[in-house]
């Protein structure tokens, strides 16, 4: 063994050939590291022994131990090479690649491309779509620092400089290129990226050929939630997998990405691992073979050996290494061609999926002295020890400055040397170092390093359009930008600057994570010496630097810093003189130097002035310095200004004494608005004005401020100065400063401001803040929140905030204020010289003038000119004209309402009562109506309605209060209520008051609010039948009239409603028929009374508004277009009256005003046959309704009410109470209406209860019960017949004890007064029954031990078996049949028994003297009947226990009965038809079965009338039965065809009682009774044939459905089969239920799949059918459009024109396939279908045409095609002969076409003679066509023959073969 192991060593290596002794002597002496003189002894014990060979050894030892170095010798760029499989760390990630540290301080570059096929496939489609695509992650997503990914090196380059740059590639195809499938076992560790998602889990690409890996969703949960955040896997996404399970020798693979278990793997010799196939990243289980002082040599995996260098032992176990033993290590890299593997057995690699924790180095840049070297490597480096023991490297390059200035021998152990720590390698945890001076010396080795603003040099590396790129360090470069190359714009940089030319920049810009770095060359910048700005916080107010202008605006400059910040210099800081346009002064690219105003750091604002304060001034200036800062003025000190000069904006004003310039804006004169501009236009130069508050100052601009209410602030100390003293909830004065659509921001005194967002910027909903506030208004704000930290607050402007005291005072001071304000006005009028002005200065409101008429506008307005001054214009307005007649140079007194002082005119009126005004004495605070004569914009004159006084009083009730809306608006003329503040009219001529609450503004009526939406309609359409043209001529018109007002006019016609009056004044008038006569006797109409013609004198009492015909109250804006509303009534003419909505009093307080039980005469308007109710008006505003049952008791009233009643006739009503939500009142003509017992009412069936009696509604919700015994004073068989939903019932109320009334309907209960015979007494308890007595009743049930039957509502009797029949033994199936429930009996009572509660009753004839209820049963059945006996009691049994069930699951309700009925007598009737002839069905007459019309047996249904089984769909035989499922699409199988019309569908039987009266007139009873007894058993034994083949058909499983319930079953199993659902709506449809078919279409199109479309576009189909058949053109239309949305369009424009063609509709099936052409041209099928359309209307012509538009719309390659299907179409459609020739003349076009030859053929066969037939088949035998084909033909021909010819054909046709081939082959032949 042990020359075993010397011949073949282990690992492939040579063992040498020491004893055992003296190797372990020098394991034990070997010390890594400690670079001693140890193996000195050795050689000499050596030489001792071994004098002789003392030299020899001496050169093997240096060989060996040169070798040995040589051998440990760590990678360098040169000992790589392409294909070499490496282990690296993610050192960066950048967007298009990834820097990858490679072991030895070497690095690496991962290009994108070079991730995973998958991913670069992604890349690729983002690049071509240029989008963006959601599922794609980022490089910098994909990838983190401290990443161990394997890597293959792809290529080594050399970059220009020379240097040699490592491409890198870790995609899984290239790094385990190595393996194969075969060799793939379970525990391997490989690496992987995730290239699809799929259902369960993720396909990773582990790069291995022929092998699908798949890594489930449950393997990489844990992974996801840890590791990725919770996020899934992305395309690219980078995995350590571990292989758990290997399918199909390698096809599947199962993969593993948890923890644990890919952390703890180990490589094993199981997984059969060769030097090949070898992986960086795989960890194994090693001995250590041998110790050197360069690193160990391993053996592991039984046959391998590898190396570890120095830097990959383990730090703290270095030194302690010895031979044999055991370590984990884990593989760093494997050369492929010399096969050497490097191990590491630091504990950071021996866990793979681990990050590495350590990936910088705090150090970095630090330039250290004395560092000594520990070892040094000729091919790769020395290594360092640094002062704290740790250990550095430095690669060979960086060693010295250059290869000629290289010395090895400085590098000895020991030696110390300066260095610089220049990176980190994360895969050997060493810093590296340079000794480089260079690097040594260099300001900055990264971009980390360099500072923003700071000056650098470097060497211009290359001039490009966008600018110059600068080297400014090793490894850094930055840009200039092409604006930063010198102060001024440079066309040809290239004139100034030079590759290789020294520059000095200065940083604008850096980036370190981009390596971005931007700098200047602007000198200015590079000189400056002012402090750079590089973040907002640096700019503090008052700070001067330079800055580049970036923008010129009209708004001002931009300027940029430092570091991206910048801020803007407005227009008014560019010069101390105005610029117009900055554009023409500045340019972008400009160095200027500025001054900082203000920064906003949170916000990054800046605000810039280029207004820079000198900063040296000579010392003369120093007095008038001083000067000046004694004059000084103060922001918030009171000063006395001189107006200078007026601007456009304001005044410029000189402060007194020391005449210091300054500005007063127009807006901040005064406190209203509207004041301003007056002031502004007669303040004048020299002008001096007082108390004027300093609102700002700067060095060179002061504004002034003259608002009262701010001046006032000032002056009592209310103006806080600083923010820390505001606190939220105070009210602040200040002004609008400026308005956003954001909000409004408030400027205070002091300066400080703060914004007011639009939420609470007004009470009012705000769209636009400039609505409601302007610029310089005084505005009163309440704080709501004080930010001290950002210098903000919030302020509320809503008036319900801000309110200081109650409205009316504040209201008040305001008016005081204006007035006075104005008065002040007047005075510097009088200053004036003009005559004019004084004149207008010294007239005042209330004057009375003479004035001369100088013109009557279009308008009607009146232009007078003033007597004492010629120009003094005074004007009227219409209103103020008063209707007068003016002529021009008239004289007319007016009186003056109001003086306008910037348009010198005067506002006067005409009305006479305020001329003459009454003299009265007036007390203060009393309350005046007054009415609007005049309005400015804050106040408003009216004059008091008593006297014709002048009142002023402001239209504002704060300084807030400025938006009003529309609705708000007073108007002239509009009524109003004020309290009086004074009681004689001051110098301002007016007395002052202020507006009462604005409810009590009152205005001509109209509006009629007394409708809801609900009416609407229908009262628009009442008002539009009324209107007439008489009241529309002029609705352009306005009056002046007002309500109260007395006119006269003539009528121009009569209504019966009212009548139409033509006003002397060319207006409209309307007088309702309440409004005729006091008092209106009942039925006569009042305006029969008036007469067209007649002459009349009327009073208003309100307007009616043209357009909504509603009551208008006399304040409302549209009252003066108002139709008025007129009465004739003496007692109004003559005295008081009652106006209608003067107050805007609502509908509802009117109606509330009618009591209960009060009667009021109404006037009949007309009857609403859809909400069965009388319409009548009490009042022209007031209406009501008398609901129908309320009308009257009589029948015939109730059928044909607009027979009793007249329109406009007269009715007197009781007030049963108001229908607030609709504003009517509800009246009734039978007096007051009480449901109570006793009562007799009119009610309307509302259901039908078989066997039990009726529902009964009446008004106002009200319901009652009807029971079977309480329907007549006579019981029938059948009590219910003569009832249906709807009938109107006179009832009697027996009991009002519950919810539901009891009701009966017995004429001797509703009647009183007629005494008929009461045949059937009441029977209400066991007291009213007496034994011997002989009632009638119904019976209940029928049980085994007898008949149960109701003699009263709560009364029951039995009848014993034995005392029911003498007949038949009485079983109980033939009791149930002769005896069904409700049947009529008549019983004799045997026994009362009160105490049991027991009846004892007899059917017996002998005991009732009423034939045997068996008599008519038949007789015994014969032998052969026996049979069939047996199975109909079978039957019948089945039968009763599915009534049983129905009845328990609730369908006993009359809406589930209806259809399960109707689809079995459906059945019932197909049946019999197949069984009958039809000469029986037409003279078979109705036949009663011993059934009554109530039994629910199903029996009756064989005895309908026969004229109802025209047309009957009928069933599939029953012999081969079809399940829905097996039903192919689109056939019925209930036998429902779309195309039948409506008449032709059976209705659903409706239950018996409701259909009774038609049943009565079609065929009378006496008919019924003909029939002999053989008849009716021959009836009734055709009826049991019927039932028991119904039974067979219900017992089939695979039967149809019968009612909606096995639909609505069947589609919820099956909800994606279109055939049901058509089954479900040929179901409703057989039942003419249309709109149940509509909702089952919508139902299956929301539930079928949508994947399902051929599904989903059955249903359109189907219900564009059905919309065609039964709907309106409109609905067809809409669903046509949605059905064409949601499906492939063609196909249902297709479907449609079908669905035309078939119903007919031939001229809207034309319409749509033009449509059709215009859309889908390119469509050969749409251009056939319309082909065959037209031929099949017979329409040759147009089919020639269409085929000529075909081809020329049509591919060319589509025309075969084409003309082919038209000849076919021709040959079924059309002309045969035309049809040929299309053929003939297609194939001398294209003789070889066999498919066309085919098609003819085909044709010819059908639609030709044989003649014909054999003549084709001769051409194309005879053509040049490939053997196949023509194969083809002659087979063809043959079969012809031998179905149509004869023998002799048949082998005249082989013959002609046999002749062909014979011809073929020898023409191959030669």
């Amino acid at each position: 063994m042990a020359n075993l192991e010397e011949s073949f060593p282990r690992g492939g290596t040579r063992k040498p050939h020491k004893s055992e002794k003296s190797s372990q002597q020098v394991v034990e002496q070997d010390n890594l590291f400690d670079i001693s003189t140890e193996e000195v002894p050795i050689k000499r014990k050596k030489s001792q022994k071994e004098p002789a060979k003392i030299k020899k050894l001496k050169i093997e030892k240096r060989k060996s131990s040169k070798s040995i170095k040589e051998k440990f010798e760590i990678l360098s760029l040169e000992s790589l090479c392409e294909g070499m499989r490496i282990l690296g760390c993610v050192k960066e990630v950048n967007e298009l690649e990834l820097v990858v540290s490679l072991p030895n301080g070497l690095q690496g570059f991962v290009q994108v491309t070079e991730v995973c096929d998958a991913y670069t496939q992604k890349l690729n489609e983002q690049v071509a779509q240029e989008e963006p695509l959601e599922d794609l992650l980022r490089l910098p997503e994909l990838f983190s620092p401290g990443m161990l990914v394997r890597c293959v090196v792809s290529s080594l380059d050399v970059t220009e400089s020379g240097k040699k740059s490592v491409k890198l590639s870790v995609n899984p195809k290239r790094v385990n290129k190595v393996l194969s499938a075969e060799a793939l076992r379970p525990g391997m560790l490989l690496t992987g990226t995730v290239s699809s998602l799929e259902d369960h889990g993720y396909l990773v690409d582990i790069g291995v050929g022929g092998t699908r890996a798949f890594l489930s969703l449950q393997k990489a949960q844990e992974y996801i939630r840890q590791k990725n955040k919770g996020a899934k896997f992305k395309v690219g996404q980078y995995l350590t997998c571990l292989i758990e399970e290997v399918k199909s020798n390698g096809g599947v693979v199962g993969l593993s990405v948890e923890h644990s278990d890919v952390s703890s793997a180990f490589a094993t010799e199981e997984q059969s691992w060769n030097l090949n196939t070898l992986l960086p990243g795989l960890v194994v289980r090693a001995q250590v073979q041998k110790v050197t002082q360069f690193g160990l040599q391993l053996n592991f995996l039984t046959f391998f050996t590898g190396l570890v260098d120095f830097m990959h032992l383990e730090p703290k176990k270095m030194g302690s290494y010895s031979s044999k033993q055991t370590v984990k290590a884990c593989i760093l890299s494997v050369h492929p061609r010399t096969r050497v593997v490097r191990l590491s057995l630091r504990p950071i690699f021996l866990h793979p999926g681990r990050p590495l924790t350590r990936i910088s180095y705090q150090q970095l840049g630090a330039v250290l002295d004395n560092v000594p070297v520990q070892g040094f490597f000729k091919k790769a480096g020395a290594i360092f020890r640094l002062k704290d023991g740790v250990l550095a490297y430095a690669r060979l390059s960086h060693l010295s400055d250059s290869k000629k200035a290289f010395n090895a021998e400085a590098f000895k152990p020991g030696s110390t040397h300066k260095c610089r720590i220049i990176d980190y390698s994360q895969m050997d945890e060493l810093a590296l170092l340079s000794l480089r001076k260079s690097i040594i010396a260099a300001p900055f080795l990264r971009y980390h390093d360099i500072k923003i603003g700071a000056v650098l040099k470097g060497k211009v590396l290359a001039i490009k359009p966008f600018g110059i790129l600068v080297k400014v360090g090793e490894q850094i470069k930055g840009l200039v930008p092409s604006m930063h190359l010198a102060d001024i714009m440079i066309k040809n940089p290239e004139k100034k600057y030079n590759t290789g030319d020294e520059v000095k920049c200065r940083v604008l810009l850096c980036e370190p994570e981009a390596k971005k770095l931007i700098m200047t060359l602007k000198k200015t910048l590079v000189t400056s010496k002012l402090p750079a700005i590089t973040c907002y916080e640096d700019a503090k107010p008052g700070l001067q630097t330079h800055g580049v202008i970036i923008r010129v605006k009209d708004y001002g400059c931009i300027v940029k810093f430092y570091n991206g910040v910048q801020g803007l210099v407005p227009k008014h800081e560019l010069s101390a003189q105005h610029i117009p346009d900055p554009e023409k002064v500045f340019y972008t690219g400009q160095v200027v130097k500025v001054a900082v105003l203000s920064c906003e750091p949170s916000k990054e604002r800046m605000l810039l002035s280029f207004k820079l304060l000198s900063d040296s001034k000579p010392e003369d200036e120093g007095v008038e310095k001083s000067q000046k800062k004694g004059r000084a003025v103060n922001t918030g000190q009171l000063l006395d200004v001189k107006v200078l000069e007026k601007t456009k904006n304001g005044l410029e004003v000189a402060i007194l004494p020391h005449n210091i310039p300054a500005f007063l804006p127009t807006p901040h004169l005064s406190d209203h608005v509207a004041n301003g501009p007056l002031l502004h236009h007669w303040l004048h130069t020299g002008d001096t004005l007082h108390r004027v508050l300093c609102l700002s100052q700067s060095e060179r601009h002061i504004v002034l401020c003259r608002k009262p209410a701010l001046v006032s602030t000032v002056e009592g100390g209310q103006d806080p100065k600083s923010l820390s003293e505001i606190q939220p909830g105070m009210l602040l004065i200040g002004f609008v400063k400026s308005i956003k659509d954001y909000g409004v921001f408030v400027q205070f005194p002091s300066g400080l401001s703060g914004l007011s967002p639009k939420t609470i910027m007004s009470d009012k909903f705000v769209t636009t803040p400039s609505e409601h506030f302007v610029e310089g208004q005084t505005v009163v704000a309440k704080v709501t929140n004080v930010d001290e930290s950002k210098q903000r607050m919030l302020l509320s402007l809503r008036l319900s905030d801000c309110c200081l005291w109650d409205s009316a005072s504040t209201s008040f001071l305001l008016l005081c204020q204006c007035l006075e304000e104005l008065q002040g006005i007047r005075s510097l009028m009088r200053n004036q010289d003009s005559i004019l002005i004084q004149t207008l200065a010294d007239i005042t409101p209330g004057m009375v003038l003479d004035a001369m008429v100088q013109e009557v506008l279009e308008d009607g307005s009146v232009v007078f000119s003033g007597v004492p001054v010629p120009d003094l214009i005074l004007r009227a307005s219409r209103y103020h004209r008063a209707g007068q007649e003016v002529e021009p140079g008239q004289k007319k007194k007016v009186v003056v309402l109001h003086v306008d002082m910037l348009k010198l005119e005067v506002h006067v009126s005409l009305h006479q009562d305020l001329v003459n005004r009454k003299t009265r004495k007036l007390r203060k605070s009393s309350r005046h109506q007054g009415i609007v004569q005049h309005l400015e914009e804050t106040f408003a004159v009216a004059s008091l309605v008593e006297t014709g006084h002048l009142v002023a009083f402001s239209l504002i009730c704060h300084l807030n209060d400025t938006f009003h809306f529309d609705s708000e608006k007073l108007h002239v003329g509009q009524g109003v209520c004020l309290t009086l503040k004074t009681t004689e009219p001051g110098v301002t001529g007016l007395i002052l008051a202020v507006e009462g609450p604005a409810s009590k503004r009152t205005s001509m009526p109209v509006r009629r609010d007394s409708e809801t939406a609900d009416d609407k309609g229908e009262e628009k359409e009442e008002e539009e039948e009324e209107k007439e043209e008489d009241l529309t001529v002029k609705s352009k018109k306005r009056h002046s009239l007002a309500i109260g007002d007395k006119v006269r006019g003539t009528i121009k016609s009569v209504k019966a409603t009212h009548a139409i009056v033509a006003l002397d004044d060319g207006f409209v008038g309307c007088i309702h028929a309440s409004r005729i006569l006091d008092d209106v006797p009942v039925g006569i109409s009042p305006t029969s009374t008036l007469k067209a013609g007649k002459k009349v004198t009327a009073r208003v009492i309100g307007g009616r508004d043209m357009k909504t015909s509603k009551f208008l109250p006399i304040s409302h804006p549209r009252f003066v277009l108002t139709i008025l509303e007129l009465s004739v009534r003496p007692s109004e003419l003559k005295g008081g009256y009652s106006a209608l909505n003067t107050h805007s009093v609502s509908p509802m307080e009117k109606i509330r005003q009618y009591q209960v039980g009060q009667t009021v005469t109404c006037f009949f308007k007309k009857y609403n046959v859809m909400k069965k109710w009388l319409e009548v008006d009490i009042e022209p505003d007031i209406r009501g309704r008398i609901p129908l049952l309320l009308t009257s008791l009589n029948f015939k009233v109730l059928k044909h009410p607009e027979k009793k009643f007249q329109i406009g006739q007269a009715i007197r009503a009781t007030v049963v109470g108001p229908d607030v939500p609709r504003a009517f009142l509800c009246l009734s003509l039978i007096g007051p209406y009480k449901l109570e017992e006793g009562e007799v009412a009119m009610g309307r069936v509302l259901k039908v209860e078989p066997n039990k009696g009726l529902t009964v509604s009446f008004p106002f919700g009200k319901i009652g019960k009807v029971n079977i015994f309480h329907m007549s004073d006579s019981y029938s068989e059948a009590p219910l017949e003569d009832f249906c939903p709807q009938k109107i019932v006179r009832c009697y109320v027996l009991s009002t004890a519950h919810r539901v009334l009891a009701l009966s309907l017995r004429s001797s209960r509703t009647n009183r007064e007629t005494k008929s015979k009461i045949e059937d007494p009441e029977v209400n308890s066991i007291e009213d029954v007496k034994e011997g007595q002989v009632l009638r009743g119904y019976v209940k049930s029928v049980l085994s031990s007898g008949v149960i039957i109701g003699l009263g509502p709560s009364v029951l009797g039995l009848a014993k078996k034995s005392h029911v029949s003498e007949c038949i033994p009485p079983e109980k199936e033939l009791h149930s049949r002769g005896l069904p429930e409700g049947k009529l009996v008549t019983a004799k009572i045997l026994c009362v028994d009160p105490m049991k509660n027991l009846i004892e009753l007899s059917l017996l004839p002998r005991d009732t003297g009423k034939p045997d209820v068996f008599s008519a049963s038949p007789e015994p059945p014969l032998p052969k009947q026996e049979e069939r006996k047996g199975e109909e009691k079978k039957s019948q049994k089945r039968k009763e226990k599915n009534q049983k069930r129905q009845e328990e699951s609730g369908l006993s309700s009359q809406e589930k009965k209806e259809p399960q009925k109707s689809q079995r007598g459906g059945q019932g009737k197909r049946e019999r038809q197949e069984s009958e002839s039809e000469q029986e069905v037409v003279n078979k007459r109705p036949k009663k079965s011993g059934a009554p019309e109530e039994d629910d047996s199903g029996v009756e249904v064989y005895y309908r009338e026969g004229e109802d089984e025209v047309e009957e769909p009928k069933l599939p035989p029953r012999g081969k039965p079809t399940k829905p499922t097996e039903v192919p699409r689109l056939r019925l199988s209930s036998g429902f065809i779309w195309d039948v019309g409506l008449d032709s569908l059976t209705p659903a039987l409706p239950i018996r009682e409701e259909s009774s009266d038609s049943e009565e007139d079609e065929q009378p009873h006496p008919a019924k009774m003909k029939k002999g007894k053989k008849e009716r058993e021959q009836e009734k034994q055709k009826a049991e044939k019927e039932l028991s083949r119904i039974e067979e058909a219900l017992m089939d499983p695979g039967r149809q459905p019968q009612s909606a319930d096995d639909f609505d079953r069947l589609v919820l199993s099956s909800p994606n089969s279109s055939i049901l659902w058509l089954q479900y709506m040929a179901f409703h449809l057989q039942a003419t239920e249309i709109e149940k078919a509509r909702a089952v279409a919508e139902r299956a199109l929301k539930t079928i799949s949508f994947r399902e479309e051929q599904e989903k576009l059955n249903v359109w189909v189907a219900l564009l059918n059905l919309e065609n058949m039964y709907g309106s053109q409109e609905s067809l239309s809409k669903v046509f459009e949605r059905a064409v949305q949601y499906n492939e369009p063609l196909k249902v424009f297709l479907h449609l024109a079908d669905i035309y063609t078939k119903s007919e509709k031939f001229k809207e099936a034309g319409e749509l396939y033009n449509r059709m052409l215009k859309r889908f041209r390119q469509e050969k099928a749409v251009w056939i279908k319309y082909g065959a359309f037209v031929l099949g209307r017979s329409q040759a012509g147009a089919s020639h045409r269409v085929l000529q538009r075909a081809l020329e719309c049509l591919p060319t390659k589509e025309h075969v095609d084409v003309i082919v299907k038209f000849a076919q179409l021709e040959f079924q459609l059309g002309d045969v002969e035309r049809a040929k020739a299309i053929f003939e003349n297609t194939l001398s076009t294209y003789p070889k076409r066999t498919d066309v030859w085919s098609v003819y053929i085909d044709m010819t066969i059908k639609h030709g003679s044989q003649k014909e037939v054999r003549d084709i088949f001769e051409r194309v035998i005879h053509l040049s066509l490939a053997p196949k084909r023509m194969k083809f033909f002659f087979k063809r021909y043959l079969d012809y023959e031998k179905q149509h010819g004869t023998e002799k054909d048949v082998q005249a046709v082989k013959a002609k073969a046999l002749e062909y081939v014979e011809a073929k082959s020898s023409a191959l032949e030669d």
